[in-house]
């Protein structure tokens, strides 16, 4: 039970960590992100609200205060960093790789977590 919760902590610790990190990265770096994103066919509008939807998904896995929500923050963490890795490969830069291993963790954050709540 015990390594479960360490397993659990950790990938989920360095999931939010990615999270916030990105983040931080489309509040500074806006006007750079919002290219980036025109350039994959995203709309620029969305960089804003979509930091402020990784920060609230964030507080929504950590606090625990609702199942529902930390489900919703989950789904949305998948949906958000497969359409990143795709971005990134479609765009041949390279970056990918935080966004498939942004995917690992949050598999096994989610797995753990139905591991220790059971």
């Amino acid at each position: 039970m015990k390594t479960n919760k360490i397993i659990y902590w950790v990938t989920t610790g360095l999931m939010c960590a990615l999270m916030l990190m990105s983040a931080s990265m489309y509040f500074m770096n806006t006007e750079e992100i919002q290219k980036a994103f025109l350039g994959w066919g995203y709309p620029a509008y969305i960089v804003i609200p979509l930091a402020i939807a990784k920060i609230l998904g964030i507080v929504a896995i950590l606090t625990k205060k609702s199942t529902l929500l930390k489900e919703w923050a989950y789904a949305g963490f998948f949906f958000d960093m497969v359409l990143a890795a795709v971005a990134h490969l479609d765009a041949g830069d390279g970056q990918y790789i935080g966004a498939i291993g942004g995917i690992v963790l949050l598999v096994v954050s989610r797995f753990y977590e139905n591991k220790i709540i059971a």
